[in-house]
């Protein structure tokens, strides 16, 4: 059982809806890992790809927000900090305790979070403002896909 695409998810912006796609995709490959009892070996995998998708996304999302004059860049940005000082933090308790089935828990409700409380809502908000922006700049896609390091 895994989390099907969500329309929720979807924020109108196709290279940050493609991203977002991947890490929905990267979140079932754990939750399926888990059922079949190998969630502490894929949650290394995801914590990887977290690693990246965090420096890539998230600074692509913010150079596009502070040139479209987004009214809620700190607060978003703030969201982005938040998210990765918790992914740092379980990394850091993976390292001194050693991988454990509570850190796979721990991953899972920290992704559940961000999909249901940040995507569904905070980049919904973002793309809504990106899309009503989109007339008098009509390349913010573009601006996306450029700003992805």
């Amino acid at each position: 059982m895994g989390i099907v695409g969500r329309e929720s998810l979807e924020i109108g912006i196709p290279g940050i809806d493609s991203q977002h796609r991947e890490l929905l995709s990267r979140f079932n490959k754990l939750l399926r890992a888990c059922e079949m009892g190998k969630g502490k070996t894929e949650l290394v995998g995801l914590l990887a790809f977290l690693d990246d998708y965090a420096i890539r996304h998230f600074h692509a999302e913010e150079i596009v927000l502070l040139r479209c004059n987004y009214h809620g860049y700190a607060d978003h940005k703030n969201e982005h900090n938040k998210f990765v000082e918790r992914l740092r933090a379980l990394k850091v308790e993976i390292a001194i305790d050693g991988m454990a089935t509570r850190h796979v828990a721990e991953t899972n409700k920290l992704m559940l979070n961000w999909l249901k409380n940040h995507i569904s809502k905070s980049d919904r908000k973002m793309g809504d403002y990106l899309k009503s922006i989109s007339k008098s700049s009509p390349h913010i896609d573009q601006l996306f896909v450029e700003a992805c390091p």
